[in-house]
């Protein structure tokens, strides 16, 4: 399921200006792609501080990993684009074996489909009329686009419904019923409450019933044992339905679940799975893996559970400038909530880049305890050497708030060679 070519093209044709921080100013009016290719350093090529940078070897090395994981325990990969929201990294998922992409709503739909990705999962229910008529407009003029999304209420597939026919739908939309649980976030809560939003779906031309889904994430106070119940609730809606004939015609079954936090869980469950009426769609939708993150994800990962499975590395480096160090004990840098994720945890202090001479050392005992807008304030040894102008590795905590606040991301080799830019599209 390739992208499409020409608009991976036309980023690089884009202009390097103002809006791109971190960049270097001397590569105004240059295209990305002229500036991609003069393979600049991130630390003495003129870039700005704060720049957000990527890692070529942990990018490379985590897409292999969730590439062969999901192969070898028999599921099928559609990572969440959310994440990134970057198509550059869309076509590698793809090309590292993904069935199609994860979108959350209609919005991050229409960039995928601006770049040709065919197969979305879009794990929301979308009752926004003029989002369903624009995708009735897509099935109609693509054969070979597939969308899956949600529906988790009667109400919500009546709106769809009108929305279609309104439009003069085509092909219907396929849908299916989101299982969620008491005191979490949207989907069903009993398999009674499934049963009816199926019926709805059975009652109306414009939508096709092919599957069950859910986020067992948003489990309140999610444990394995709770998680394995949940998913063991979901299979069990899927082996219902299908009993009850409501796959009927359908070329496959869709079973979807799995965050960045429960995947190997997901993995167990899906396998014990029996046959079916049709071919089913084991369907993973992990985002965060991509990028990793040093919080988190380096805490919640299955890998941490299962070491001799593999382990992902994180590909974040936020590279700061110490600006202050007006007393001993404390310093400042020039990155804040504008440039760094700080929903989940603040950034950790991970490496130290003299100004002086160019010189790497492992941060020692320095700690972030607040972000201003655009200052990070450390605690330090007061004996630290630490000086105004070194730069400093910062480590981050969540890729989904640390993409969005980067719109062109340097992608660097271990020795700081730039090599890629990411375009990001929130």
């Amino acid at each position: 399921m390739a992208i499409a070519d020409d608009a991976l093209a036309r980023l690089a044709h884009e202009t390097v200006d103002h809006r791109f921080k971190g960049l270097p100013p001397d590569a105004e009016g240059l295209t990305v792609g002229a500036l991609t290719a003069q393979r600049r350093s991130l630390f003495t090529g003129g870039f700005t501080t704060p720049v957000l940078a990527l890692s070529t070897e942990a990018l490379d090395h985590n897409l292999a990993l969730m590439e062969r994981w999901s192969a070898e325990h028999g599921l099928a990969f559609a990572p969440h684009g959310k994440t990134s929201m970057a198509p550059r990294l869309f076509e590698r998922q793809l090309a590292h074996g993904a069935w199609g992409i994860t979108a959350a709503v209609p919005a991050q739909v229409r960039v995928y489909r601006a770049f040709g990705v065919r197969r979305i999962f879009l794990a929301n229910q979308v009752v926004d009329a003029a989002a369903l008529r624009w995708l009735a407009r897509e099935l109609a003029a693509d054969p070979d686009f597939r969308v899956v999304t949600y529906v988790d209420s009667v109400r919500g597939v009546e709106l769809m419904d009108a929305a279609l026919r309104d439009a003069g739908a085509g092909r219907p939309l396929d849908v299916v019923v989101e299982l969620g649980a008491l005191g979490g976030r949207t989907g069903v809560r009993t398999e009674a409450d499934a049963t009816q939003v199926a019926d709805a779906v059975a009652a109306a031309e414009t939508l096709r019933l092919v599957g069950v889904a859910g986020y067992e994430a948003e489990i309140p106070g999610a444990d394995e044992t709770l998680v394995r119940a949940w998913l063991h609730r979901l299979t069990g809606l899927a082996i219902g339905f299908d009993a009850a004939g409501r796959f009927a015609g359908v070329e496959e079954i869709v079973v979807s679940a799995g965050g960045s936090a429960w995947f190997d869980t997901v993995a167990e469950v899906f396998g014990e799975l029996p046959s079916l009426s049709a071919p089913v769609l084991k369907l993973l939708r992990s985002g965060a893996y991509v990028t990793h993150d040093d919080g988190q994800y380096r805490r919640k990962t299955p890998f941490v559970r299962r070491p001799d499975e593999g382990t992902l590395l994180p590909a974040f480096r936020l590279w700061a400038q110490c600006v202050s160090r007006p007393e001993p004990g404390r310093a400042y840098l020039n990155a804040g909530k504008r440039d760094a994720p700080y929903d989940l945890d603040l950034p950790e202090v991970q490496t130290i880049r003299s100004a002086r001479d160019g010189s790497l050392r492992p941060a020692r005992a320095m700690t972030i305890t607040g972000l201003a807008d655009q200052h990070a304030f450390v605690s330090l040894p007061a004996d630290d050497p630490l000086e105004v102008g070194d730069w400093v590795g910062l480590g981050v905590s969540h890729p989904c708030t640390t993409f969005d606040k980067w719109q062109l991301i340097p992608v660097a080799e271990a020795d700081g060679t730039v090599t890629d830019y990411l375009r990001t599209f929130f």
